[in-house]
């Protein structure tokens, strides 16, 4: 096995030469600029790739430049964002793009872009390195894994966090300086398709001769890192169609993780009795993940007769009730699984 301190120009050559030669074909890389990088970077942020292409695209044929974006409305930009989830992330790239056209400027380096809501450590490295060659390291639960398996440290992490904090200095000891960009993307890309947390692909691994996890036969073993809590969440929604109208409700700025998006309505947001509630029929049953929360629901059909009184019961805090027209739910920015799960309810 090579000594990994010893070679780490070998090491950064050799991770290099396989990413060019081997990175896939993304629009963002095809393309370089500040602006289309802080897009992407934004959109990566807890969703796959795969997720974000067709975003990508359709958001920089819309939005253009910095400038383009500053001047849109937030109601459009959240619209463009349906489906991605996180909704606060198109929020702080709409913000950052108002400041950037503001300031007359982009940010000069990594540090800048960290006082920019929604950019921390990670996404401020890969913009200044990626699209402007600034030498800092990205560390994320990819860079994590390989890191730890490089150097075989079996420490048990209570969080992501801790483990990225104990990586840094090493992630920053290996990183190529003549081409940071390129050696950020590589571990990125060497964590997705290669160095994957399950069935690690070592026999094509451009640097296995440096991984003293691979050497002991230990690679699938790390990192360690303890087990994430997950909060199991029931929600009963209530299903009331009127006259060729939905009703939904639009969340305020009290709801910041869906703030300006509309849903069915909650049953608790309504003084509902309990005996009546309970003979409304199940239609549909959904689940979803937000964070650290497994969320049930269940949709229940109201009859019609019902609606009228249910509308002046409502009781729901920092929302607001709208029907809006069957025919104009596409014009509507709602979250993404009720999107679905409506659709699937209107047969479409």
């Amino acid at each position: 096995m090579k000594n990994l301190s010893e070679d780490v120009s070998e090491f950064a050559n050799a991770l290099r030469e396989w990413f060019l030669r081997e990175r896939r074909d993304l629009p963002w890389r095809r393309e370089r600029s500040v602006y289309r990088t802080v897009v992407s970077e934004f959109m990566l942020q807890q969703t796959q790739v795969d997720t974000v292409l067709p975003y990508f695209e359709n958001w920089v044929r819309r939005w253009k430049s910095f400038e383009e974006l500053a001047r849109a409305d937030e109601s459009d930009v959240l619209r463009a964002w349906e489906g991605l989830g996180y909704y606060s992330r198109a929020r702080n790239l709409h913000a950052a793009a108002k400041k950037i056209v503001a300031d007359g400027n982009v940010p000069a380096n990594s540090e800048d872009w960290l006082a920019f809501r929604g950019i921390g450590a990670y996404t401020a490295a890969a913009i200044s390195s990626i699209a402007q060659g600034i030498p800092v390291a990205v560390v994320d639960g990819n860079v994590v894994r390989i890191l730890s398996r490089l150097s075989g440290d079996g420490t048990v992490f209570k969080d992501n966090a801790a483990a990225v904090a104990k990586f840094s200095p090493l992630a920053d000891s290996l990183l190529n300086h003549a081409f940071p960009g390129d050696h950020n993307e590589a571990m990125m890309e060497l964590g997705a398709i290669v160095c994957s947390r399950r069935n690690p692909r070592c026999l094509i691994c451009p640097v296995a001769d440096f991984c003293a996890a691979r050497s002991r036969g230990e690679e699938q073993d790390l990192p360690r890192l303890a087990g994430k809590q997950m909060r199991k969440v029931e929600i009963e929604r209530l299903w009331c169609v009127r006259e060729k109208t939905l009703l939904l409700v639009k969340n305020s700025a009290g709801k910041r993780r869906l703030k300006e998006l509309c849903e069915l309505p909650r049953a608790e947001d309504f003084c509902v009795p309990a005996e009546k509630f309970s003979r409304w029929k199940i239609i549909f049953e959904g689940k979803r993940g937000i964070a650290n929360e497994a969320i049930s629901e269940k949709i229940r059909r109201v009859p019609a007769r019902e609606i009228p009184a249910l509308e002046k019961n409502f009781v729901g805090t920092h929302a607001e009730i709208l029907f809006v027209p069957l025919a104009q739910l596409d014009a509507v920015t709602l979250s993404g699984p009720h999107r679905k799960w409506i659709r699937a309810l209107l047969g479409e």
